[in-house]
């Protein structure tokens, strides 16, 4: 069913995307930056659920643990560009990419599974082919820590803010004072929020800001020969297309902590600021979904810079990153919807397909219990997602990330097995 509604969901966008082309024709849509006088007025009404820090606001330490990280992964070549699907056809991602995160965790975006470089965590065993992998590793996994309770804060935020502007006359003057005192401090620690946000919201925020994989890209520009234009406003190169970003669990916040190598290559390249976005510098680009009225927003990004984008607003609204000159990394956190992506699930879906197999204590010859239609076409099912959702996926792409670890090499061989035997089933 989900897969049938992103399906669905895509097939709209694409009729949309024609539509609006054609409608613009060789025109363009309006968008702002911060050099604009009403920007911020703008991003007050028409993306308040998008919450921007400059780098100044993070720890410098976690800024150096992070940064010296990305390098590491780079040098030892632990970026790849994923093959992925689009409209039938097999394309090379501009930006190339590695997931880190939970151990068993995957990621998967346009029909490609990313399986996750494990970061340290407590309980499971995991070797790294180098220390300096490890210690990069274990400055994404600070760097999840940071941005998750961040993103919390936000949120508890922006709940007061709403109980603010509500004008609820069944609410006392004292309730009202106590609410607004809060929102004019600007912070809530965890003892004032659970004073005004129910138990339930609490485990609702920790619930859509507790990330189990971060999605880390890289891309030089200059290397590249061509980059799409960004379509509808005009606002130069394009890294990454617009798109609302999938296999995320309802209403969680996305995170995204950048990182441009900035340097006197890009002042040289860029003496003169133009009308617009400067071209040097790398944005994030919002626009409300298929909206033609509202303009968008260009909003650059500098090295060590990091935004959320809260609650539903990855539905309601698109988004793209908008190259600049200079080289960038950027490492992006997420709360990935694993209800079918993890080691546990595929192992259990196994485990539930052999059931259905016994063993003759003689001649030990392997055969079925039960001939029913609906119990061999489920093993069937799970066979076929065993192979061409877990093994296929990551021997083509997934074996990548042994310059990482071999963490995944046992599971893998251990799926391997139980596939095997499911292919006995299946010919019986």
């Amino acid at each position: 069913m989900a897969f049938e509604l992103l399906s669905a969901r895509r097939g709209f966008g694409v009729q949309q995307k024609k539509k609006l082309l054609e409608e613009l024709g060789e025109n363009r849509l309006p968008y702002m930056t911060p050099a604009d006088a009403d920007f911020h007025q703008l991003w007050k009404t028409k993306y308040s659920k998008l919450i921007f820090r400059k780098s100044d606001a993070v720890p410098a330490e976690l800024h150096q643990m992070v940064q010296e990280g990305f390098l590491t992964l780079r040098k030892h070549n632990c970026f790849f560009q994923d093959l992925v699907r689009i409209k039938g056809k097999d394309f090379l991602t501009p930006v190339s990419r590695i997931l880190i995160g939970n151990p068993g965790c995957t990621y998967k975006y346009l029909n490609t599974r990313l399986f996750t470089v494990p970061w340290p965590t407590e309980g499971y065993d995991i070797k790294y082919c180098s220390p300096q992998i490890r210690d990069a590793c274990k400055a994404l996994i600070r760097l999840n820590e940071y941005l998750h309770v961040e993103a919390v804060k936000a949120l508890q935020g922006q709940n007061l803010s709403e109980m603010k502007e509500i004008k609820d006359t069944t609410v006392t003057d004292k309730q009202q004072n106590f609410a607004t005192s809060l929102v004019e401090k600007g912070s809530v620690s965890e003892d004032q929020s659970s004073s005004c946000v129910p138990a339930d919201d609490c485990s609702s925020l920790k619930h859509r800001t507790s990330y189990n994989v971060t999605l880390l890209n890289y891309m030089d520009p200059l290397q590249m020969l061509y980059l799409k234009q960004e379509p509808y406003f005009g606002m130069g190169s394009m890294a990454v297309s617009w798109h609302h970003d999938e296999n995320l669990v309802e209403r969680s916040t996305v995170a995204v902590y950048s990182y441009s190598c900035e340097g006197s290559a890009v002042e040289a390249i860029n003496e003169q600021k133009p009308e617009g976005r400067d071209p040097a510098v790398w944005h994030v680009g919002l626009k409300v979904a298929w909206d033609i009225e509202t303009p968008g927003l260009a909003i650059p990004l500098h090295q060590g810079d990091f935004y959320l984008m809260l609650d539903d607003l990855n539905m309601t609204h698109q988004h793209c990153v908008l190259a600049g000159f200079s080289p960038r990394f950027s490492s992006t956190h997420r709360v990935a919807d694993c209800s079918r992506g993890t080691l546990e699930y595929i192992f259990g879906q196994c485990e539930l397909a052999l059931q259905n197999l016994q063993t003759d204590s003689e001649s030990k010859a392997l055969s079925l219990k039960s001939l029913e239609t609906a119990v061999v076409k489920q093993v069937e099912e799970i066979h076929n997602e065993v192979e061409f959702e877990w093994l296929r996926q990551f021997w083509f792409q997934g074996k990548r990330y042994l310059k990482c670890t071999d963490w995944w090499l046992k599971p893998m061989a251990k799926l391997e097995e139980s596939w095997r035997k499911m292919e006995i089933m299946a010919s019986g």
